[in-house]
């Protein structure tokens, strides 16, 4: 291979690349933790708290986790999520956040793994492997409000 340095078109191909992937997975996170607030049609932090429960109950119940692990992770799931969403979406910290996002769907994986819900890993698995694409993209980040 050549060492010379990018074309413009291509640098402009690859920026953006990382621009539809950092707004799928910002987008997708953002909104997975947004959905984790509704019960019914209402969103509030008493659903959030009742749907987190039963997910907590839910996968203890099927495996070999402890209640008070899938709680603790459970509990702090959706506040993660919009946190690390907004900062995908907005360019905030874009390499920490898309990394952290994908040990959070790496952390969901493990907890699907665990009650042998196939279908679930290898839906999270291509999420995964969007934010590590992304992370191979992120030197292309051109759009962001405070890089890192």
């Amino acid at each position: 291979m050549s060492d010379s340095p990018l074309s413009a078109a291509r640098r402009c191909e690859l920026t953006a690349a990382f621009l539809l992937l950092r707004l799928f997975l910002g987008l997708r996170t953002l909104l997975a933790g947004i959905e984790k607030f509704e019960l019914k049609g209402v969103y509030s932090f008493g659903n959030y708290y009742e749907n987190m429960g039963r997910m907590a109950q839910g996968i203890t119940s099927a495996s070999f986790l402890p209640l008070w692990m899938t709680r603790n992770f459970a509990h702090s799931l959706g506040y993660v999520l919009v946190l690390l969403g907004a900062a995908i979406l907005l360019g905030v910290r874009t390499r920490t956040a898309l990394f952290l996002g994908g040990l959070v769907y790496v952390g969901l994986s493990f907890g699907l793994m665990a009650v042998q819900e196939s279908e679930g890993v290898a839906w999270l698995g291509i999420h995964v492997g969007l934010f590590a694409g992304a992370l191979a993209l992120s030197t292309h980040n051109r759009f962001a409000l405070w890089r890192d």
